[in-house]
């Protein structure tokens, strides 16, 4: 069994910032966050020990959106719109300026992939998942990732009107 207090110590904020992601709204990401932890709780004895603690929680995450995004009944899935705040760097205004500009146009672009391909790039080069964990929690081959993260970065070019730099 899980020990449920030390899991949500250790995983909450990464499973927060992966929903708040995907959705783009904190209180909402708050909410779905401890939706996920809810049904962590309720159905730890399913947890097999096959992958990590962290990918089933993640997996756990993603289906909880979903859930979220059924019972809204909306048909487009809402990308992430918030920038993620780094703390450790510093700006002087024209830089952080031309930052936002610059993560406002990349998050726009992600809005505009499918959904497949930007779970990808999310997981892989924004949460830095590796892409077997990837895999586990899409459900898919590791061949799916990898062609999907692919694709999503040829995508995200052409959006942005060339080249760009790396994610996360």
């Amino acid at each position: 069994m899980l020990r449920f207090d030390e899991y949500y110590d250790a995983y909450s904020k990464e499973i927060f910032q992966f929903i708040y992601f995907l959705v783009g709204q904190k209180e909402t990401a708050e909410d779905l966050t401890q939706d996920t932890f809810v049904k962590a709780l309720k159905n730890n004895k399913a947890f097999r020990g096959d992958a990590q603690v962290k990918t089933w929680l993640v997996t756990i995450a993603r289906n909880t959106v979903y859930d979220y995004y059924r019972r809204k009944r909306l048909i487009k899935f809402i990308p992430f719109i918030a920038r993620h705040e780094r703390t450790e760097e510093t700006y002087i205004p024209e830089e952080w300026l031309l930052k936002q500009v610059a993560d406002a146009e990349l998050y726009a672009a992600l809005g505009q992939l499918k959904l497949s391909y930007r779970e990808c790039i999310v997981l892989r080069k924004i949460e830095g998942y590796s892409i077997k964990e990837t895999a586990e929690i899409l459900t898919c081959t590791e061949v799916q990732v990898r062609n999907h993260t692919e694709r999503g970065m040829k995508a995200l070019r052409k959006l942005l009107g060339g080249e760009i730099d790396e994610i996360g």
